[in-house]
């Protein structure tokens, strides 16, 4: 693995649960997001447990050295609200049933809490997870944040990080089985996912996580309810100036 030399300069570990790791088989490891140093330093883990991780990763990563890696790896490249992305679920279930691992970030990108707590997931992960009813790890990282934080460009090189890795017991999906896959239940899985992360997240940093997890999907609803009162507002002043220039 190319990455290795730099990021164990770079970066200590602090690696926990690689027993949960399966030594054979397909599975799916779901994995929170706080850097975009994050898949490099996860896959470091990963590879060090013997298994290879197959990742699934924006379609916009396929472009550049980045993008020359993931295809030279055999990344698993998603295209969001096209109809592509239904052939990259395919492709993971058709993964998983080969024995191999597949990586999600079910959050889908950086977390946007503002002290870095995993979002509510996307449902993907939990897809393919009652459809191969495969082994899905939870797995909690922390540090690459200190040393990239999310949403900037500007690495904090020193003092020297630690990158934390937690990885639990299977989640136990079970109550899901042999029913219709509706969005609730999807959802509902997802959720139970999530809130594994998360409690191995609080392991690591040894807080609390906040009750309700952020949602991006409410953040959005409320910035687009804001831009369209600031624009029925803005038109009402339009409407109020014409009349007084006339």
């Amino acid at each position: 693995m190319l990455c290795k030399p730099p990021l164990a300069l770079l970066i200590k570990r602090d690696w926990r649960g690689m027993e949960h790791i399966p030594d054979k088989g397909g599975f799916i490891t779901a994995v929170n997001r706080n850097s975009r140093v994050d898949p490099f330093a996860y896959a470091h883990f990963q590879y060090s447990t013997g298994r290879v991780p197959r990742f699934t990763t924006k379609s916009a990563l396929k472009r550049g050295f980045v993008g020359a890696v993931m295809r030279g790896t055999g990344q698993i490249p998603v295209y969001r609200e096209t109809t592509d992305s239904l052939s990259a679920f395919r492709a993971a279930i058709d993964a998983v049933e080969r024995g191999e691992c597949v990586t999600f970030y079910p959050e889908g990108n950086l977390t946007r809490d503002p002290n870095g707590w995993p979002m509510t997931g996307k449902t993907g992960v939990a897809r393919v997870a009652l459809q191969t009813r495969c082994p899905v790890i939870p797995v909690a990282q922390w540090g690459c944040n200190e040393l990239l934080p999310p949403h900037t460009r500007k690495f904090s090189l020193l003092p020297r990080k630690t990158h934390h890795v937690y990885a639990g017991p299977p989640v136990d999906l079970s109550r899901f089985y042999n029913k219709k896959m509706t969005p609730e239940l999807l959802r509902e899985a997802t959720a139970v996912i999530m809130a594994a992360i998360t409690r191995h997240l609080e392991e690591i940093r040894g807080e609390k996580a906040p009750e309700a997890p952020y949602d991006l999907r409410s953040d959005r609803s409320e910035q687009q309810v804001r831009t369209e009162g600031n624009t029925q507002a803005e038109n009402i002043i339009a409407t109020q100036d014409a009349e007084l220039d006339g």
